[in-house]
């Protein structure tokens, strides 16, 4: 009888062990898989950044600085290795969108390229995608939020620590990018 009680709380354990560790697995593949949908959207922003470049181009031979910042930083994008994390990934993609900015406000200095179909259409286009990109980031911290929150809660902490589900970090925005904007008129 004894060994009955052992054989069913030993199955219990094994029961509950096996849910949470089940749990931990959905947690981390949900968070992998909200940070695909911020890769598919970059890529969707690095596709439109050459004919947005291309157009511009037409427009404003002088500005090449603003040009050149914009296909290195999109370069730098493309030639990250396939293991960079998603903070390695969120970094360079914030300095393609400072430079993107840059790009779209030298466009302000050039009426005929504002009112071009194209640019207008291809500039669209890039703010729908950003827009994108800043939701699935959301999704992306939303997904590691509760991860994180699982991975370090009583009971679950110990399944977590015995299977190295390690606390990720979220994505955050560069601290040049909080400051408030100075205007004036």
């Amino acid at each position: 009888m004894t060994l009955l009680i052992i054989i069913g709380i030993l199955l219990v354990i094994g029961l509950g062990w096996a849910s949470i560790y089940n749990s931990l697995i959905k947690l981390r593949t949900w968070a992998e898989e909200s940070f695909s949908q911020i890769d598919v959207q970059l890529q969707r922003r690095n596709d439109l950044i050459p004919n947005l470049v291309e157009t511009v181009k037409g427009y404003t031979n002088h500005e090449r600085e603003t040009l050149e910042a914009v296909t290195k930083a999109r370069q730098q994008l493309i030639q990250l290795s396939p293991d960079a994390t998603p903070e390695q990934i969120n970094q360079v993609s914030n300095q393609l969108t400072s430079a993107l900015s840059r790009l779209l406000a030298v466009a302000e200095s050039y009426p005929e390229l504002k009112a071009n179909a194209n640019f207008m259409e291809l500039q669209r286009e890039l703010s729908e995608t950003e827009n994108r990109i800043a939701k699935a980031r959301q999704l992306y911290n939303s997904s590691i939020g509760q991860y994180n929150t699982r991975v370090q809660t009583f009971p679950v902490n110990i399944v977590a620590n015995v299977h190295h589900f390690d606390v990720k970090p979220f994505l955050e925005t560069p601290a040049e990018d909080r400051q408030v904007p100075q205007v004036s008129f």
